[in-house]
């Protein structure tokens, strides 16, 4: 039988190890991952997608914009590699990879004291639920994209988080840093990095990290090292080659 539909399992609402390295070492594969190009994970066509799709290409700089639809791609090749059990949408996926990086912006990043990720989930929650024109997200479906968008840098080896939080830190991570290369089909790689080029976007994000820092010397970033993670950024050896 198909496992039960609910609205958290719809959303991604579901708990799972907030450890990845636990996570992944459960029911490890005994397969390598297979070759996933992007014409097998579209982007959903709903006119709830739409919608964000074209206010984050609006709202987002060019590579900012580009690693968010990476991070949708890498993902969903992960999901259907690792956990093909996490049955919730693709459109709500897709919402929180477009989001999760709208409190970077140079306009947004001066808006607030708050953490990036922070204030980025309370725009997320304001543009999926107050939409001028087009169709507004259920509430739950707008909860569950903040709640993974707070969360997304939030590294822990303890505890619980939603299964679209931790797939969502699983893409960035590997986008961001390289981490996890066993994951994805180096062929893959090579497809996502044509059709969303990173435009030297390890320096992109570098710089980012360092102007939160230099804005807000508080800012959760600092949980993953104040030097040690925009040098793991830097030395992403495995998305070198597509810089």
């Amino acid at each position: 039988m198909p496992p039960e539909t609910t609205s958290e399992t719809t959303y991604g609402l579901s708990p799972v190890h907030a450890s990845a390295s636990t996570l992944l070492a459960t029911n490890a594969p005994t397969t390598p991952p297979p070759f996933i190009p992007v014409t097998q994970t579209p982007i959903p066509s709903t006119a709830l997608a739409e919608r964000i799709n074209e206010y984050a290409r609006s709202h987002l700089p060019e590579p900012t914009y580009n690693h968010s639809l990476r991070v949708y791609h890498y993902g969903l090749a992960i999901k259907q590699y690792r956990f093909p059990a996490w049955n919730f949408t693709d459109e709500t996926y897709l919402l929180a990879c477009l989001l999760h990086d709208i409190g970077t912006t140079e306009e947004n990043l001066h808006a607030t004291k708050m953490s990036f990720e922070f204030y980025g989930a309370f725009l997320a929650l304001d543009v999926l639920q107050k939409a001028d024109t087009g169709p507004d997200a259920p509430k739950e479906q707008a909860e569950s994209v903040a709640e993974a968008i707070i969360r997304h840098q939030d590294l822990c080896e303890k505890g619980r988080i939603t299964a679209l939080g931790q797939l969502l830190q699983l893409a960035t991570i590997f986008d961001n840093t390289g981490l996890y290369a066993d994951l994805v089909h180096p062929s893959t790689i090579d497809d996502v990095s044509l059709h969303f080029p990173r435009l030297k976007w390890s320096h992109c994000f570098a710089s980012t990290i360092h102007r939160e820092l230099e804005i807000k010397p508080w800012a959760h970033t600092t949980a993953l090292g104040i030097e040690d993670f925009p040098s793991k950024v830097l030395s992403n050896t495995l998305m070198s080659p597509y810089e």
